[in-house]
Parts: C-alpha cells; structure tokens; sequence
C-alpha cells in the first residue's frame, strides 16, 4: 500500500461577510486529494480536505517541501505495522527538517494533506472517519448525535436589528438552538442592542455566544467584558489576541461566564501555553481549535490528551470549522460539540446532504471517510484535481 501522488489547488472561498477583524472577499483555501494505489471498484482510493476557512491556501509550501517529502519516502516507512498508511508517520515525514517554532507558517499546510490521509485510511478501512477515531482514540464510544451551534450574526453593509431577528429566526427554524454572533464590529452600545435583539429570539443565554474574532485591544476587551457579564451568555470568544496570554487570564480572573479560544492556535505548544498561563478555567472555558489547521487530526487527539491532562473534560472542546472534518473528530473524540455556517462560505459550509439538525444536533451519518462524496458541489470541486485517475 502507498501513496502515489498528492495534489493541491487554491480555490476562492466566495464570500463577503465580514466579522471584527476582516471581510472575507480575498479568502481562498487549498483543496487537497492524496491518491493511493488502493482499488475500489476499479478506481484508486483518494482522500480529500481542504484547510477549512479563514486562512488563506498555502499551496506554495505544500509543493516546495511537504508534497515531495511524502512521495520520495520509501512506502514502507509510512505503513503501520499492518500494512496500512499510517497518519502519524505521513505526518513525522512532513516534520523532516523542520526547525522547532514557527507553527503557523506550517502547521495548516500539513494539517490539510494530514487531514486527507485520514480520509483515505478511513475509506481503506470502509468506515466513516468518526468511527475510525472513536475506535483508535475513544474504546469505540461514540454518542448518538453531535450538538451543532450555527455562527451567525455577520456584519453586513446597512442591516438593521429586524434583519438579524429574521436570520436568527430562520436558524431556529432550521433546528438550531445555539447561535453565535458577531461582537467588536460595531460600537459597543450598537453590539448590545445586536445580543438583546437575539436574546428576544432564543430566549436563553445559554443558546447565545459573542464572537470577537481576537480583534479586540485589551481595554475594549475589558470594557466588553463588563457590559457583557450581565447576559451570562453562554461563552464570549476571543476576546483578545490568541498569544495575548496575560490579558486572557485577566479577563478569567474577572469575568464570571465562560470564554472561549483556540481556533488562532496551531499547535499542541500553543494550547499548553494556554493551559499553562492564560488562566483557562476547568469546567467552565471552550477550546476551540481547528483541525486540519493545527497540524491535522494525530496532533488533535494529542490536544484531547492534553486538555484531559490539565483536568478538563473533552466536552469543553468544540473545534472550529463548521464542516464534515471537524463533524468527525467532534463525534469521533466525543468533544463538545461543533458548528455550522450555512450559506456562508460557498462549497465549504455545511455537512453531508442528508444531515439535518434537528433540536440543535447532528445525527452520525454512515459515509465512509470523512463524507465530502456526499457534498456535491464540494465534491464537484474536489474531484477537478483527480478526474484522470478517479474516473
């Protein structure tokens, strides 16, 4: 068994919302296939990711190091010792020669084509990815269905409040019950009229977070944090910069509901640090780190390890993403939960067609690997980088 080729484009997300740090009308993301020269039904099994959104396709490090790293190793130091190919030991080839540091120039390049790997190995296997994790990494437990909380709540151009109540509303309908909105766009008596229109939707704190996308300055930060406080919202997310450790653990010691973080963290290091020195709270704070962007799938169920290690539950990880990757690992892992952006980012939003949530979760369905087949225009994508050997 071996890998025989991997392949890379950028494709442009297609979106123009817009949060507190940036619009997304330049974003592009990198579509990755790794085929194998395992056959099923006389095709070569191929596995497929992309490097999920808000950071821009790095496909220039792919092709200069990590591509060719892959593809002249010798096929049997890949391989587990059933013969399978192993992740983890695609994911230490990658690593060859790479200087310590500097996660973020490298970390979503590997995650990615580390990410598809799992996706051929799950379909190798003939399983859904969930269940592979759960298996390898959980005893086999996995849980009945994933609670899902859909991100909303954008700043766009001209609307008013009834707008927002209505887009609330329509993911209420939709079977959502927790919904994410924007926060640090917009000033600060403007955002709360934004929180109390919502409020007057779903009706419970709990079903409502803020998300400052780690715009904010510290004295914003602290200043949002007091008027916030009052809501008990159910978290408020990235306050600050990702590495600005200390005043994180400020706002920990002050503010009572939970925050959240993660999703700028790229790396078991850059969460330890997190664990260590930005007064994360047992039981109360959200990690929300994103697969294929932090090294891939291995790296995170070491994050899973070490979270467990610090006297956290895995519950209160909810990878960021909104799509059928971190679906996976959050029902694989048994994590917190997950969530969705329908309608947002073109092709790359949204699950498998088929999945519904319903009460505020998603049901685990049974499509081998992580499921992109069953996204069309996705996988319409997809397979431009493998229509000559796919078939």
């Amino acid at each position: 068994m071996r890998i025989v080729d991997i392949r890379e484009k950028a494709v442009p997300v297609r979106s123009t919302m817009r949060n507190a740090a940036f619009d997304f009308s330049e974003m592009t993301t990198s579509v990755v296939a790794v085929v194998t020269d395992v056959q099923r039904g006389a095709r070569p099994v191929v596995g497929y990711a992309f490097n999920s959104t808000g950071r821009y396709a790095c496909g220039a490090a792919m092709r200069a190091r990590f591509i060719p790293r892959v593809l002249s190793a010798p096929p049997e130091e890949l391989l587990d010792a059933a013969g399978v190919i192993d992740p983890d030991k695609v994911l230490a080839r990658m690593m060859l020669r790479e200087k310590p540091g500097g996660d973020a120039e490298r970390s979503i390049a590997i995650g990615t084509i580390e990410t598809a790997i799992w996706d051929a190995v799950a379909k190798i296997a003939g399983v859904p990815l969930w269940r592979l994790l759960a298996d390898r990494y959980n005893n086999g437990r996995h849980p009945e269905s994933v609670p899902c909380y859909v991100g909303g709540g954008w700043y766009r151009p001209g609307e008013d409040l009834a707008e927002l109540k209505d887009e609330v509303r329509r993911h209420r309908e939709a079977g959502y019950r927790m919904v994410k909105i924007k926060a640090g766009g917009a000033p600060l008596d403007q955002d709360l009229r934004r929180i109390e229109a919502t409020l007057a939707i779903v009706e419970d704190p709990a079903n409502l977070a803020v998300d400052a996308n780690a715009a904010m300055a510290p004295d914003t930060a602290r200043a949002y944090a007091k008027a916030l406080a009052p809501y008990r919202l159910r978290w408020f997310e990235e306050p600050c910069g990702p590495h600005d450790l200390a005043t994180f653990a400020e706002l920990a010691a002050s503010y009572a509901p939970p925050l959240a973080t993660g999703e700028n963290l790229f790396s078991v290091p850059d969460v330890q640090n997190l664990l260590r020195f930005g007064g994360f709270r047992r039981g109360r704070d959200i990690l929300q780190v994103d697969p294929p962007q932090a090294y891939g799938l291995s790296t995170f169920r070491r994050i899973v390890d070490l979270v467990e290690a610090h006297g956290c539950n895995r519950s209160c990880l909810f990878p960021h993403g909104g799509n059928m990757m971190s679906f996976a690992v959050a029902a694989g892992l048994g994590l917190g939960g997950c969530e969705a952006y329908p309608g947002v980012f073109g092709e790359f939003g949204g699950f498998a067609d088929g999945m519904h949530v319903d009460d505020g979760a998603l049901d685990l369905p049974d499509l081998p690997g992580i499921g992109f087949e069953a996204q069309p225009r996705l996988y319409a994508v997809m397979r431009t980088l493998t229509d000559d050997v796919a078939g």
